[in-house]
């Protein structure tokens, strides 16, 4: 029965509800309901209120607020322009942000740059794209936990956005936490999308971490022909298409929560996009701002931040990850360089998950975690978020496939409302254990899943003969997470269906730390 989440205070513990200490829990799997299962979507039309192009000129559009990796520095991006114009000189139109704390004077300005991308591909008949002017602008010396009001826009040329608002993150400490983080996957650009940002305004996110899956700009040809399944309708293409306008569509569609609550993201399958000279990730790299070169990291696909008391490490498989690589060597100095004194709670994110007992991506990241699993678990990180799959899942605390009272919290939020089918069927179930050769994903190489090698009914075997032990709870519905970390050592973590009020729980336990059992790095 979903619960009710109104009397919940920041600091509050309510004792009524099951915490990890109590763990681990009997598996569960919430049966299939037609309430809350909607299969898969149809995307958003171009000319949708919610999609379409409401400014002229240079006016900005498709506004977004990013954190730096502290609490005194944000990214404000937008973009200016219609795309598929070439301008000889993009930086003519300036990117300005002026701010001020709420309710006073908007006398601070910054001065950032813009950068304009290309899809662009080597074969004759396909549609390149040239994006509008996207601009990226830093605010520095900023309050902690404090309520800003910004435009952005250029002022030289009338060209100013409306005002937006955006709160700023608490200072590094153990008492001081954002109130409401919002987590989700797979978003798309369907009403079921349009439902899952309005679920999360409604419920008050004060941050937003999407772990992938963000435009679904891939499931269409460059023409704008589209499919739910683009490797069964276009397998004969030279090169996997997209169609760039959707990016913009996106964008718009965000826009009311992009432009007023911090939001990071980490790229997924979907944000591959290869195009001319084997480039990848163009699209993502360009249109939002990263804190990457202030968290040491080289790349737009791995970097980390705090946010209050929590560490946050973004990771990717879509990049090299093996022990000589640059961003496992990023990661260990990035872990080591924590401050568990400041920021007690330690979550990693990336976008395909390693314990889903889900059909759908079963085991298609384990080289992944072949690889990564003993170093995070070294640290002590405490929950880690994935998508891809596109369903709900929690994990008991599990290394290494086994409960370990020390592990993370796995949680997989792949269902934010993209085209693509829904997750139904387990690995478990009868019959549905997949053909391991073809559980790998091409995107990230290798052959890691093996036969596991104990456990009562998964040795010697690729898949349990029911729900594995480490699978908390699993159920198909779209929707979005909200955790709220309450002191050092607990957070309450629940799950929201877009088809119930967004203020209803369908799964709700608090995640408790135990530093002074478990803590090693």
């Amino acid at each position: 029965m979903p619960l009710l989440l109104w009397s919940f205070t920041p600091d509050h513990v309510n004792g009524d509800f099951p915490t990890t200490l109590q763990g681990p829990f009997a598996p569960i799997s919430a049966p299939l309901a037609s309430k809350y299962f909607t299969g898969n979507a149809i995307d958003l039309p171009a000319d949708d209120d919610q999609v379409g192009r409401n400014v002229e000129g240079f006016q900005p559009e498709q506004i977004s607020v990013s954190l730096s990796s502290n609490y005194d520095s944000v990214w404000v991006s937008w973009i200016t322009g219609d795309s598929q114009v070439v301008y000889d000189e993009p930086d003519s139109v300036a990117s300005v942000v002026q701010c001020g704390v709420s309710g006073y004077a908007m006398d601070y300005e910054a001065r950032g740059y813009s950068t304009v991308y290309t899809q662009l591909y080597p074969f004759q008949g396909l549609q390149n794209y040239t994006s509008g002017i996207i601009h990226h602008v830093r605010l520095t010396g900023l309050e902690p936990a404090t309520l800003y009001q910004y435009q952005c826009g250029d002022p030289s040329i009338e060209a100013m956005s409306s005002v937006f608002y955006f709160r700023t993150m608490p200072v590094s400490s153990p008492t001081d936490y954002p109130p409401r983080i919002a987590v989700v996957g797979d978003l798309g650009l369907t009403q079921n999308s349009s439902t899952t940002v309005d679920h999360i305004l409604t419920n008050h996110a004060d941050l937003v971490v999407l772990v992938g899956g963000l435009s679904y700009a891939d499931m269409y040809l460059t023409n704008g022909t589209s499919s739910d399944c683009y490797a069964c309708s276009f397998s004969d293409t030279p090169i996997h298409e997209t169609y760039q306008p959707r990016w913009d569509c996106w964008g718009r569609l965000m826009q009311t929560l992009t432009a007023n609550v911090p939001t990071m993201v980490i790229g997924g399958k979907h944000e591959i996009e290869p195009q001319v000279d084997d480039q990848i990730f163009v699209s993502y790299s360009s249109r939002f701002a990263f804190p990457s070169e202030e968290s040491g990291s080289s790349s737009t696909l791995y970097y980390s931040f705090n946010a209050g008391g929590i560490h946050f490490v973004m990771l990717s498989p879509y990049t090299t990850f093996d022990m000589s690589s640059d961003q496992y060597k990023w990661l260990e100095t990035d872990l080591y360089n924590v401050d568990r004194g400041q920021t007690p709670w330690l979550i990693a994110a990336w976008h395909p998950s390693w314990y889903s007992t889900f059909r759908e991506q079963y085991r298609a990241a384990e080289c992944m975690r072949v690889e990564m699993e003993d170093l995070l678990y070294s640290y002590g990180v405490d929950i880690v978020f994935n998508g891809h799959v596109h369903a709900y899942e929690r994990s008991n605390r599990v290394y290494n496939y086994t409960l370990d009272p020390c592990g993370p919290v796995y949680i997989t939020v792949g269902a934010g409302g993209s085209r693509e089918m829904m997750a139904i069927t387990h690995a478990d179930d009868p019959g549905y254990c997949p053909d391991p050769s073809l559980t790998p994903d091409t995107d990230i190489g290798g052959f890691c899943a093996f036969n596991f090698t104990s456990g009562t009914t998964s040795a010697g075997k690729f898949c349990w003969d029911q729900q594995p032990e480490y699978s908390a709870y699993r159920e198909t519905s779209f929707g979005h997470g909200i955790l709220e970390v309450k002191n050092d050592t607990y957070a309450l973590w629940s799950w929201h269906r877009n088809l119930e009020f967004a203020e209803f729980a369908g799964d709700i336990v608090y995640i408790v730390r135990e530093p002074e059992r478990c803590l090693r790095g």
